[in-house]
C-alpha cells in the first residue's frame, strides 16, 4: 500500500478503488462544505482550503452537480500542479438530462475528462432500474472518453447491493457511521456486509457520512477510526471547511491526536442545518429536548439561540435532512 509522509509524522495511504485503474488518497475532500449549501465560502477562500489539501497529498475530491462547488475545483486547479481524481454525481434519469449534467461538469471545471461520474442518491434495484437511460449515456460518455468510470452514490445497503450486482457500476460511494444515522434500512453492521459484499464483486467503494453530518463531531476521532478500519473502503470523504480541518483529518486519518489543532477546530462556529429536501414530518421537533426546533409552513426550522448541537434529532430525521455545520 502506497504511503506519503507529510511531515511531523503525518501518513496519507494511497490505494486503488475497485478495479478502475485509479489510485486515491485513503482521504478525499468532500467539496459540498465549501460551497454556497453549507459554509458559502467565496471561490478564492474555498479554492484555496481545496488547493492546500492537494498540496498536501490530498488527490481525491468528491462533488455533485447540485453542490454548485465546480468553480472553486476549477479556481483550485487554476496553477495545473495538481491532477486529482474527481467525482462528480448527477440526478438526471434520462439521457439528455444526464448529457447536460456531463457537459456541465467538463466545462465548469475545465476538465477534458472526469474520472468518475455516477448517479446521485441510489436507493435500491428499482432505482437504478428507473435511471437506465442516464446509466446508459454514462456507458457511452466513457466510451467516448469523457469519463474514466461509471458509479453511484447511496444512504441505503439495497443501494450497495444493487450497485454491487450491477454489471455498469463500478464505484460505489456508501453513507456509514458507527451511529448508523442516515442509514435508510438497517445498521452500520449491515452496512459494512454490505460494503464487503461489493468489495467481493470488485467494485471501488468510500464512504460519506462518517462524522453523520456533523452530528458525531464530538467523537471525531472515534467516529473516523470506525470507518478506517472497515475493509474494503478505498477512501472516506469529508468536508472540510479551513486549513486546519485540512490538518487535523490529515492527522486523525494517521491515528494520531493533536491537541493544539483539536482545541482551535472545536472553536469554530457550528449551526444546525435543516436541508431544503425537508417533508415536514416533525420527528425531530419531537425528539428536540431543547425545543430549538418548530414547524413552519411545511419545514423545519431551527432557533439556533436554544440549539445546543447534540445532534440528537438527526437520528429522527428518516431524509438524513439535519446536520451540524
Amino acid at each position: 500500500m502506497p504511503l506519503l509522509g507529510l511531515g511531523s509524522g503525518v501518513i496519507l495511504q494511497y490505494r486503488l478503488l475497485g478495479s478502475t485503474g485509479l489510485m486515491v488518497s485513503n482521504l478525499c475532500f468532500g467539496v459540498l462544505t465549501i460551497g454556497p449549501l453549507q459554509a458559502n465560502l467565496s471561490i478564492a477562500e474555498g479554492a484555496a482550503v481545496v488547493e492546500y489539501a492537494l498540496g498536501k497529498g490530498v488527490n481525491f475530491l468528491d462533488t455533485a452537480e447540485c453542490y454548485g462547488t465546480y468553480q472553486y475545483i476549477r479556481k483550485a486547479l487554476d496553477s495545473q500542479r495538481y491532477k486529482p481524481v474527481i467525482v462528480s454525481k448527477s440526478y438526471a434519469y434520462t439521457a439528455q438530462g444526464m448529457k447536460d449534467s456531463v457537459e456541465r461538469a467538463l466545462d465548469e471545471m475545465e476538465l477534458p475528462v472526469i474520472d468518475v461520474f455516477m448517479l446521485h442518491e441510489q436507493e435500491s434495484e428499482k432505482t437504478l432500474e428507473g435511471h437506465r437511460e442516464a446509466l446508459e449515456f454514462l456507458v457511452q460518455a466513457k466510451t467516448r472518453g469523457y469519463i474514466k468510470a461509471i458509479g453511484i452514490s447511496t444512504h441505503s445497503i439495497a443501494g450497495v447491493m444493487a450497485g454491487a450486482d450491477h454489471p455498469l457500476v463500478e464505484v460505489i460511494h456508501p453513507l456509514i457511521n458507527c451511529a448508523g444515522i442516515g442509514i435508510m434500512d438497517g445498521t452500520p453492521q449491515s452496512m459494512a456486509a454490505a460494503i464487503q459484499y461489493a468489495r467481493l464483486r470488485e467494485k471501488g467503494i468510500y464512504a460519506m457520512k462518517a462524522l453523520a453530518g456533523g452530528n458525531l463531531i464530538g467523537q471525531a476521532y472515534e467516529a473516523f477510526a470506525y470507518v478506517r478500519d472497515i475493509p474494503g473502503l478505498a477512501s472516506v470523504a469529508v468536508g472540510m471547511q479551513s486549513l486546519d480541518e485540512v490538518d487535523l483529518n490529515l492527522t486523525w486519518f494517521a491515528g494520531k491526536r493533536d491537541e493544539n489543532l483539536e482545541q482551535r477546530v472545536a472553536k469554530s462556529p457550528r449551526r444546525l442545518l435543516i436541508e431544503e429536501w425537508c417533508e415536514g414530518c416533525g420527528s425531530c421537533v419531537e425528539a428536540c429536548r431543547y425545543q430549538a426546533l418548530e414547524l413552519h409552513n411545511g419545514r423545519v426550522i431551527v432557533d439556533q439561540s436554544r440549539c445546543a448541537l447534540c445532534g440528537y434529532c438527526s437520528a429522527y430525521c428518516p431524509q438524513f435532512c439535519v446536520k451540524v455545520v
